[in-house]
């Protein structure tokens, strides 16, 4: 294609990483993202690579309301996109878009085409593709990093907050830095009287400003690329949450990222890169246990296991 960004204008450039921004995109017509050849990406993607998860199920016994991760490895990438489209099933092929060289020409050119658009050098993007049930649901959460979501297939609507203290407070932001949080923010219902809603559909495109919280709602069987990138910007903010987290954490220290000036930031940045270097930061510990498994002899294609830790 000649080009896959199909309407993009100089508005969308004034826009860019400022606003949430939509746009048309022409994955659709590379061919690689049809129930075939998805089927054919699951068989190849490494296992390691791979999550196959199911969403909360209120009405579960003993897991009720909560995301779990499952065993694929005895099923056709085949039978994994039908329990996609039967079940409670939440699929992310991570790094999907660079691991193979039919989806990293794609991602180039994706990245290609925008660098030209916004007059910058392509950023180095990491894109995974999510295969999910028309009941899927993605919580209310932030990215460290800058967010497109190319929307491939189905309908989907996406809801995006504010960027302020009650909807994205900056202890939140450092537990999560500090890995002492998972990627869901604390919500209240009461956020929904400011947020923004978009109805995504076939080869509809959104971003929006860096850490912006925002949740996912599925309509029909869906299929999505999200890519993501580092900036200067991010990669700063990023460094003096660590910064501000262990200050707190370890002498007391209460230090406000929004309050801070632009030199008081890029100080603090060059502390949290340290932190980062010196291995000071807490290690990731927590065991991630499959609990169920994709059986296609079941209804919704969903067996309860006996908990094991994930070894695949």
């Amino acid at each position: 294609m000649e080009n896959l960004l199909l309407d993009w204008s100089g508005d969308h450039t004034q826009s860019f990483e400022k606003e949430i921004t939509t746009f048309k995109h022409g994955l659709n017509d590379t061919g690689l993202f049809t129930d075939d050849a998805l089927a054919e990406l699951l068989e190849k993607h490494p296992r390691n690579m791979l999550d196959v998860c199911t969403m909360g199920d209120p009405d579960h016994p003993v897991y009720p309301n909560r995301f779990r991760t499952g065993d694929f490895r005895d099923v056709s990438g085949k039978v994994i996109i039908e329990a996609a489209k039967a079940g409670r099933v939440w699929i992310n092929i991570r790094k999907g878009m660079n691991l193979h060289p039919e989806y990293k020409a794609v991602l180039d050119q994706m990245y290609g085409d925008l660098g030209r658009a916004i007059s910058k050098k392509p950023y180095d993007a990491h894109g995974g593709i999510l295969i999910s049930s028309p009941i899927a649901k993605v919580p209310y959460h932030f990215d460290k990093t800058h967010i497109i979501l190319w929307h491939v297939r189905g309908k989907k609507r996406i809801y995006i907050y504010p960027q302020e203290e009650k909807f994205i407070p900056d202890r939140a932001y450092e537990a999560k830095m500090l890995r002492y949080l998972d990627d869901d923010l604390p919500y209240n219902i009461e956020f929904e009287k400011e947020a923004q809603y978009f109805d995504l559909e076939d080869g509809q495109a959104i971003t929006w400003p860096l850490n912006s919280p925002h949740r996912v709602d599925n309509r029909e069987f869906c299929v999505s690329v999200t890519t993501e990138y580092s900036t200067h910007e991010s990669k700063v903010k990023n460094a003096c949450m660590v910064a501000n987290a262990t200050l707190r954490h370890k002498f007391g220290l209460e230090s406000s990222y929004r309050e801070a000036g632009a030199v008081h930031r890029q100080l603090k940045s060059i502390f949290g890169y340290g932190i980062k270097k010196s291995g000071l930061l807490p290690k990731d510990d927590m065991k991630d246990m499959v609990t169920f498994k994709i059986d296609p002899s079941s209804p919704n294609y969903l067996v309860d296991t006996e908990p094991f830790q994930r070894d695949f």
